[in-house]
């Protein structure tokens, strides 16, 4: 690091943040700005962060001196960049960006390794570019490898993590399983590619020895012109060219990573998953529920868009990829989907418990032995799972929390939209989640009080959901009450213990409700929700 104080990294944040808001009020790049950068020098204009010309400036070139930290080691050349953006060309958002990143760094160093990390990630782990290097450079397999892929770790997660955010168990578990089956998926941060199989280079003896031919790129050691650089991170360069389709990150996916990972591994090669002891990255967590919804949408909606797709592993990975690594595929494509039968257990079997029609066997009945079998395996092995990844008892009950908010929720609007997208009624959308939490949202983060907050529809159908099961479990405890208790203790107790369990997973929900700070429940959500949530129960009583 150069040897600058934590005063006046601080200083400089504050003034570049000025410098981007000014900018953005005026319109324009005021003058002292653009004298002093010889790259605004040459804008007409800033209309908005969506039309711009390219900004790329070599803050540190090895070519022409030498730069070094506290310690006297050299520094890497380091290029700040944003490419350019007009309205008339669509940007393919984050994939649009990297592969504008892996065009202008071929031109100035082309370096065989490419590290991806996310904006609000830093490297925890110096020793993990050494750890992937060992990967690529095994004698014996490393000219398959086309990437190594690190867990996505948070700094922020509370010992409990009330928004199950860090995925523990698929980190921890599922990941493991999926390198043994010949590769991870690629998760958009935290992984180290190789430059020329990330652009479309097929399995080869002659992978070491750099970029492919058919690049379109021109590499001259190093030497560079400026306007060459702007040229190819211009909006107009990939016109006609491969980019997006067989080079680079592909196009038209709200989960570009995954589906490029896929893709490569279609190619022949592999991937590594490495799980070093301390984090090699560390990133920020979502702090509300709408964020972790939200991003969860995107996940699940650009799965399941794979799964229908040409490069679905079902049918496209046949032959290509292993039936152990198709399985492993399946589950992250068949989240969205996932939320219909979610929807029907959180719905049918209360209403059914209100009305008093049985779904299930007696527990008498040696038809009950399967039910509870499955019940009890499988969230006896679920808990053992999660403990076993290093979690906390209430760790994993906010996990089963999250994933049924998530299933109910993020899931269904993943649907929708696919559906739609399908229908020709709508184009791929890329929705960033906000990590920025105020005061207020942190301290109640801290203390792990689920932040609602926000009109939302997600949070909609949550609450109207968990009123509705409150209702019918009410109700039906009344009529369980005046009959003598036969409906609960009888065919009916399988659904009571259902609708009791769901009740007590949504009891933030209730909180929320009640609550008095800014992190409550809005109150147009829970008028809306308690209508929908009685007229349902009444109008299915009723028939």
């Amino acid at each position: 690091m150069p040897n600058i104080s934590q005063f006046q990294h601080q200083k400089l944040y504050e003034d570049m943040k000025n410098r981007i808001e000014t900018a953005h009020e005026l319109g324009r790049i005021s003058e002292d700005i653009r004298s002093g950068h010889k790259e605004f020098s040459q804008w007409d204009s800033y209309i908005s962060r969506r039309d711009h010309d390219t900004f790329l400036e070599i803050l540190i070139d090895r070519t022409t001196r030498k730069a070094v930290d506290a310690e006297g080691n050299a520094l890497p050349t380091l290029v700040y960049m944003a490419r350019e953006k007009r309205p008339q060309y669509f940007h393919n958002f984050k994939a649009g960006a990297m592969n504008a990143l892996i065009r202008v760094s071929s031109a100035i160093s082309n370096g065989r390794i490419i590290l991806n990390v996310d904006c609000d990630m830093y490297s925890n782990n110096s020793e993990s570019i050494r750890d992937a290097l060992c990967f690529f450079m095994d004698e014996e397999r490393g000219d398959e490898i086309a990437y190594v892929q690190f867990p996505q770790s948070f700094e922020n997660v509370t010992k409990n993590d009330v928004y199950s955010s860090s995925l523990r168990v698929i980190s921890d578990v599922e990941f493991h399983g999926l390198d043994g089956q010949g590769g991870v998926l690629y998760i958009g941060s935290g992984c180290f590619h190789r430059r020329d199989t990330l652009c479309g280079k097929k399995i080869s003896r002659e992978m070491r020895t750099g970029w492919s031919e058919n690049s379109g790129i021109d590499q001259n050691g190093g030497i560079y012109q400026q306007e060459e650089l702007k040229k190819i991170a211009s909006c107009s360069y990939e016109e006609n060219t491969e980019w997006g389709r067989e080079m680079g990150l592909k196009y038209g996916c709200p989960v570009e990573d995954v589906i490029t990972g896929l893709s490569i591994q279609y190619r022949g090669l592999r991937s590594v998953y490495f799980n070093p002891k301390r984090n090699a990255f560390l990133g920020v967590a979502p702090t509300t529920l709408l964020q972790s919804l939200v991003q969860h949408k995107r996940w699940s909606e650009g799965d399941f868009q794979i799964l229908l797709s040409q490069y679905s592993p079902v049918w496209h990975g046949l032959g290509k990829i292993g039936p152990g690594l198709t399985m492993g595929y399946l589950p992250y494509c068949l989240w969205a989907p996932n939320c219909l039968p979610t929807l029907y257990y959180t719905i049918i079997p209360s209403l059914c418990l209100l009305k008093g029609i049985s779904l299930f066997p007696e527990v008498t009945s040696p038809w009950f032995i399967p039910f509870g079998y499955v019940i009890f395996c499988k969230y006896a092995y679920s808990l053992a799972e999660y403990l076993w990844s290093g979690g906390t008892v209430l760790g994993w009950w906010n996990d089963q929390r999250i994933w049924l908010y998530k299933r109910t929720s993020s899931y269904l609007f993943a649907v929708i939209d696919t559906v739609v997208k399908l229908l020709g009624f709508s184009e791929t959308a890329f929705v960033i989640t906000s990590k920025v939490a105020e005061e207020g949202v942190a301290r109640r983060y801290e203390k792990e009080i689920m932040e609602f907050g926000a009109t939302s529809p997600m949070f909609t159908i949550l609450t109207t959901l968990a009123l509705l099961n409150l209702v019918c479990f009410l109700g039906a405890a009344v009529k369980g009450f005046v009959s003598g208790g036969a409906g609960f203790l009888g065919s009916m107790l399988l659904q009571a213990m259902l609708c009791a369990v769901l009740i007590l997973i949504n009891v933030p929900i209730y909180h929320g409700i009640l609550r008095k700070d800014e992190g409550k429940m809005p109150i147009s959500t829970t008028v809306a929700s308690i209508v929908v949530a009685v007229s349902t129960c009444t109008i299915f009583v009723s028939f």
